[in-house]
């Protein structure tokens, strides 16, 4: 089944590929945001807010939930304003200028929230493993959640404590030894969580408390303006791209 998503604005790779992580067998996640038309956010039944897809794994945001969760300080939204260029595939002017606000999505409580509270979710399901002694399935799927966990804290302090996210890693091979450790004993990712946390602790971020939400709904409603009508525009803008689920 072919799901056509109109008015994709921003769109890119993300994931193990975007870190550095991959290996040969990895799956390329492509994660993007899109606007509904105008219109059709008036109407009984709004649109839906995110399209889903495997082959390829691709998830597509509507452009206000997308500000939601990177006001929010979700780490997997607000990684898609902070790629490499190269991992860009739908680029827009209104990509652009998302772009050009990203700093203003965030807030130096909601980071360390965000990225300390995943962390925390992914030692819950290392330790709930037990230790160490179980299939190569889940021994692939527990290394792969230690480097999350390792990442997660290393990007979320540094985004705290500087205001920049460097998605691409720069110790990919650092990550997967930490991966193999954690997943032989659980315990070992313990330590890391630690000092992450208390690193946040003794930190004055360079974030505001709070982010600057009217740079976002001024950008959205740039969105709706330019989208009102949307079928008149249609030749000036990138429309659509095919999800296959």
């Amino acid at each position: 089944m072919t799901v056509t998503v109109q008015n994709i604005l921003l769109s890119g790779i993300v994931g193990s590929t975007a870190y550095g992580l991959a290996h040969a067998h990895s799956d390329i996640d492509r994660l993007g945001l899109f606007a509904a038309p105008t219109e059709s956010l008036h109407g009984l039944h709004p649109p839906k807010e995110s399209h889903v897809s495997t082959a390829p794994d691709r998830t597509l945001h509507e452009a206000a939930k997308w500000c939601r969760l990177a006001l929010g300080g979700n780490p997997t939204v607000t990684e898609l304003v902070w790629l490499p260029d190269d991992l860009y595939e739908v680029r827009t002017p209104l990509g652009e200028e998302l772009l050009d606000i990203r700093t203003t999505f965030l807030s130096a409580h909601r980071v360390r929230d965000a990225y300390l509270g995943y962390a925390t979710q992914q030692f819950r399901k290392l330790r709930s493993r037990g230790d160490g002694t179980f299939s190569a399935d889940v021994r692939r799927r527990t290394t792969k959640h230690a480097r999350h966990l390792k990442r997660l804290c290393d990007q979320g302090y540094q985004l705290y404590a500087t205001g920049t996210l460097t998605v691409r890693l720069d110790d990919p091979d650092g990550y997967h030894r930490f991966g193999e450790e954690v997943a032989a004993d659980p315990e070992a990712a313990l330590p890391l969580l630690r000092r992450v946390e208390e690193a946040f602790a003794r930190t004055r971020s360079v974030l505001p408390e709070r982010p600057d939400e009217t740079a976002a709904d001024a950008w959205l409603r740039r969105v709706r303006r330019h989208f009102y009508g949307a079928e008149e525009k249609s030749r000036a803008v990138p429309r659509q791209a095919s999800l296959h689920s």
